[in-house]
């Protein structure tokens, strides 16, 4: 007699999510024990409406202070709720700081980290004589007057796949720092803000912020673009300049 499938069999769904969330008030993007993150309160909320125990996978962690635009993230889950029904159900029990832009059903080949091709950051720079009181939240706030073009020539260095040793940070647990940096652009806005995007297929922790601390040196004339390139070179962070702060950092978009 030939096996019959069985009733109880489970079928499971993979689930694609994009986030936007302001960052002020978590301990970043991953669980730890010792604060409320991202990743555990929508786990929270995603369980109470499923009443399963769910993964949240992110394309990439994210620190604390930092805020996302378009995070993607996925789930296994066993629930049938419609996938507008349950972003619906999922956005009215999460805070007003997180908010989910999109979900839809997809292959179970795709895995929100290692299916992405590149992340986009951007970090915002308020450089103002005067401190912003509505951005403090949103932007590194630098009162000296910063040198644009020295700026956009010491970026456009990184461009090309090289060690990223230099802008690495000293609790990174990454033993290859090697990345590809595609696209860079920095941009004077009407109000202020210098804004710094970067295109890579990666990134180790804290890359972004100890490019852009560096890169604040070499506005304010303190560093040469020649002394930029011999930080690259050096494969050494000590050389690099300070971290600059989290909240003018957005993850703004993962390809895929």
């Amino acid at each position: 007699m030939e096996d019959q499938p069985s009733l109880c069999q489970v079928v499971m769904r993979n689930i694609k999510i994009i986030l936007e969330y302001d960052g002020t008030l978590y301990c970043g993007w991953q669980r730890q024990a010792n604060g409320t993150t991202i990743q555990q309160t929508l786990e929270c909320v995603i369980q109470r409406i499923t009443q399963e125990k769910v993964v949240i996978i992110g394309s990439g962690r994210t620190d604390a202070g930092v805020h996302a635009l378009n995070q993607v993230a996925n789930f296994l889950t066993s629930s049938s709720i419609e996938c507008y029904n349950l972003m619906r159900g999922i956005n009215s029990l999460l805070p007003d700081d997180i908010v989910v832009k999109g979900l839809s059903e997809v292959d179970d080949r795709f895995h929100a980290r290692y299916s992405a091709k590149s992340k986009v950051y951007c970090y915002r720079i308020c450089n103002s004589r005067v401190r912003t009181a509505l951005l403090k939240n949103y932007s590194w706030h630098v009162y000296e007057v910063l040198d644009l073009s020295h700026m956009e020539e010491a970026i456009g260095l990184l461009i090309g796949t090289r060690d990223f040793s230099s802008f690495c940070g000293s609790n990174d647990d990454a033993s290859d720092h090697v990345r590809t940096v595609m696209a860079v652009d920095i941009q004077k806005k009407r109000d202020d803000m210098i804004v710094v995007t970067i295109e890579a297929d990666g990134f180790l922790r804290h890359m972004v912020r100890n490019i852009i601390g560096t890169l604040v040196d070499v506005g304010k004339r303190k560093l040469s673009v020649l002394g930029f390139t011999e930080i690259i070179t050096a494969l050494d962070r000590a050389k690099a300049g300070i971290t600059a702060p989290p909240q003018g950092l957005f993850l703004k978009e993962v390809r895929y």
